[in-house]
């Protein structure tokens, strides 16, 4: 898929006259997965070249180009690009959406079964991609805005969770606003009168994970309390005991005859009352 680009010219070229840029080194499932696309489905990306003289340096597709090479094939279909310098295969390319990926497997299933193309793409099976649960909780003028790419798959997810009536409701708010994101989506779900939700049967809903995060909320706040109890109870306690310590201080030193008989068997002890009672007059 060519987006944002000048027009370019495709032409078959023999695999013989093109030139790899650079080698690109990949893990080994991700080359099986390549390879076992194009040996089920085919080529369905061209090659990117360049024309150099009589060859045609890949810009994009060396990996492709490579497998091809494996299963002895002579020709192959690219495109000629009108750059060399600074080109990026990655950015001419379009990212397919999930509502985009839903419709290709979909238009893929008319052709091939369900495990050639799992098999091509690398994967187990291909029913969860296709999202054929969700869809049959869509209002339907929501199930056409997912697969026009409208709403992404996570905000027709959150309107899953109310009403078919609720979603159309949901949906125009979000055509009115212009606000078709996931927080607007779900803000609105969140604030769905009881009556219009939808049946959770047994799975977490959103309002379920608002009472998760707000106790899980309390019950943190609850213990910072009993924390602030605990510490402020013990400095309580340690002031109180630090003044009946001075007070018992003092009165030592207070009598003559005792400190008397402290400086002259215990002077040390002397120094440290007398420290005791200097930092508390500071």
């Amino acid at each position: 898929m060519i987006a944002n680009a000048k027009p370019v010219q495709g032409i078959d070229v023999p695999i013989v006259k093109l030139i790899p840029r650079r080698e690109r080194k990949v893990g080994k499932k991700y080359y099986q997965r390549i390879e076992a696309s194009l040996r089920a489905v085919g080529m369905i990306d061209p090659l990117i070249v360049y024309p150099q003289g009589d060859s045609y340096e890949i810009l994009d597709g060396c990996l492709r180009y490579r497998i091809l090479l494996e299963m002895g094939v002579e020709t192959v279909p690219c495109l000629i690009a009108n750059e060399r310098e600074g080109f990026t295969g990655n950015r001419m390319v379009n990212q397919l959406s999930a509502s985009q990926e839903m419709r290709m497997l979909r238009k893929s299933l008319e052709e091939l079964d369900e495990k050639t193309i799992a098999d091509a793409l690398g994967m187990q099976g291909i029913k969860h991609r296709l999202n054929l649960g969700l869809l049959k909780k869509l209002h339907e003028r929501v199930a056409k805005a997912f697969e026009a790419s409208k709403l992404n798959l996570q905000a027709a997810k959150e309107l899953s969770h109310v009403k078919p009536e609720r979603q159309a409701e949901i949906l125009k708010l979000m055509e009115s606003c212009n606000d078709y994101s996931v927080t607007f989506a779900k803000g609105l779900v969140l604030k769905t009168p009881l009556a219009k939700r939808a049946k959770a049967n047994g799975a977490k809903t959103p309002w379920t994970q608002a009472d998760e995060k707000k106790s899980s909320l309390l019950k943190r706040l609850k213990e910072a309390e009993q924390q602030q109890d605990f510490y402020s109870s013990l400095y309580r306690q340690y002031t109180t005991n630090l003044l009946k310590l001075v007070i018992y201080v003092r009165s030592l030193l207070a009598n003559p005859q005792v400190r008397a008989y402290l400086e002259t068997n215990h002077g040390e002890l002397v120094g440290m009352f007398q420290e005791v009672l200097d930092s508390t007059e500071k």
